[in-house]
């Protein structure tokens, strides 16, 4: 019986690994691919014209991937400073209401983004926030803030008043406390919310479109048209420079925080 449930489980294992690296591997011969058609099992001719214009001067990519960069990192440094204060009264204090609070802030994660995005777009035509960097950033924390403040309150929640009045009974003052006490306590569900907030903005493309309105180009504004537009070559090695920008930030926010979190241990 044990070798059976061991043949079982390598057989499931080995189909959810084929079920994961199939599509990449599709969007890899798919982009260097000359001509694929019906009911081919393989590319009937290479070419590498795909990846010849995507990572040209001239397509743009490479200020769409600094525009896509530059608005991450802005939410994630925005949402952080807004959820460590908010993470800190909903996981430490008992306040009315409290509970009704929570839901109306994970509202944007759980209410359609469309319905909200309408509103959004009309109101930031009034305050003239459209066809803007600022406008898109702003837009692009209603979809990332909530995971961000959900991050901070779970270890806000953990983390107690113990350790903080212990270091305030030792002499230490509110500053020396947050730096170093909080903050490395803080750091795990930080990079947890920074993940997510990165992962979610680069991936935006309706808030960006229609906030946006076509004037800030991020790299999900070059990858769409070509998806959708007939010439899946182009499309398939936007994806796969898409996924390597986003993994290649996302491991760098890892060593820098995991870095400063050991520098605070010390």
């Amino acid at each position: 019986m044990k070798r059976v449930f061991m043949l079982m489980l390598f057989i499931v294992f080995g189909l959810f690994l084929i079920a994961g690296i199939f599509p990449i591997l599709y969007l890899f011969m798919l982009s260097f691919s000359g001509g694929w058609s019906w009911p081919d099992i393989l590319p009937s001719e290479f070419s590498l014209r795909a990846w010849k214009y995507v990572l040209g001067t001239a397509s743009g990519t490479w200020h769409s991937i600094g525009v896509s960069l530059h608005i991450a990192v802005v939410v994630t440094i925005i949402n952080a400073v807004i959820a460590i204060p908010a993470g800190d009264a909903l996981g430490r204090y008992k306040f009315p209401f409290k509970g009704v609070l929570e839901i109306i802030l994970m509202l944007p994660i759980l209410v359609p983004p469309i319905v909200i995005l309408m509103g959004l777009h009309r109101t930031f035509i009034t305050l003239g926030l459209t066809e803007k960097l600022s406008g898109v950033v702003l837009a692009h924390m209603l979809p990332t803030l909530p995971y961000m403040i959900r991050a901070t309150t779970i270890s806000f929640s953990r983390l107690g008043f113990e350790w903080e009045e212990q270091a305030k009974t030792l002499g230490a003052g509110r500053i020396r406390r947050f730096a170093h006490v909080v903050f490395p306590f803080l750091l795990p569900g930080i990079i947890v919310g920074s993940a997510l907030t990165i992962l979610i903005s680069m991936s935006q493309y309706v808030i960006t479109l229609l906030i946006g309105g076509g004037q800030v180009i991020t790299l999900t504004m070059r990858m769409f048209p070509y998806i959708n537009g007939g010439d899946q070559g182009t499309g398939a090695a936007y994806s796969i420079l898409f996924a390597l920008v986003a993994m290649g930030l996302m491991v760098l926010l890892d060593v820098f925080l995991n870095r400063l979190y050991r520098e605070k241990r010390m």
